[in-house]
């Protein structure tokens, strides 16, 4: 099996897990749609975060705590609160494969990529990860569409998702 079937076999499979864990969220967080069926919806250039984040909120709980074991917060976490947010943005346009640690717990459930192949503009993502970042706790600059465009482009050949040694560097 070659390493883009091997990619999105994780992708499909996340994408199933995530909204196969209706029975652990709390009761808003179960009335999100589906990622795999958010994902399908079209873009818009006027994102709101909030809204957007809907998508996420399947497998990170919409208060942002995530699914203990599963899925990791992003309420406190570093990599969602990183001055820099460039490994949070290249998560959310190329997915993450393989252990990850927040908060001291380890977590290695795959985040499938929302920003190739599936119609998420960089507005959108500019606009969840604000939202993120500046939700439960969590007190870090904005996100522009601008640098997530810059992300877009600098990371354009990366086929595979990123592991969190890759992008840990990224994460201060």
């Amino acid at each position: 099996m070659s390493n883009v079937s091997k990619a999105l076999l994780t992708v499909l499979i996340a994408a199933i897990a995530c909204g196969g864990e209706k029975g652990n969220q709390s009761d808003t967080a179960a009335k999100a749609p589906p990622a795999t069926a958010a994902a399908s919806a079209p873009a818009t250039t006027t994102a709101d975060g909030a809204t957007v984040y809907q998508r996420c909120a399947t497998c990170h709980q919409a208060n942002g705590e995530g699914i203990p074991g599963t899925y990791p917060p992003l309420a406190g976490s570093e990599w969602v609160k990183a001055s820099d947010p460039s490994a949070a943005i290249r998560v959310i346009l190329h997915g993450l494969q393989g252990p990850v640690t927040i908060h001291g717990q380890t977590f290695s459930s795959a985040m499938p990529p929302f920003g190739t192949g599936v119609p998420m503009s960089d507005e959108e993502i500019a606009a969840v990860l604000t939202h993120e970042r500046g939700s439960w706790g969590n007190a870090a600059p904005a996100v522009t569409a601008e640098m997530v465009a810059r992300q877009r482009a600098a990371t354009a050949s990366q086929q595979a998702m990123w592991t969190a040694d890759q992008l840990k560097s990224l994460v201060k």
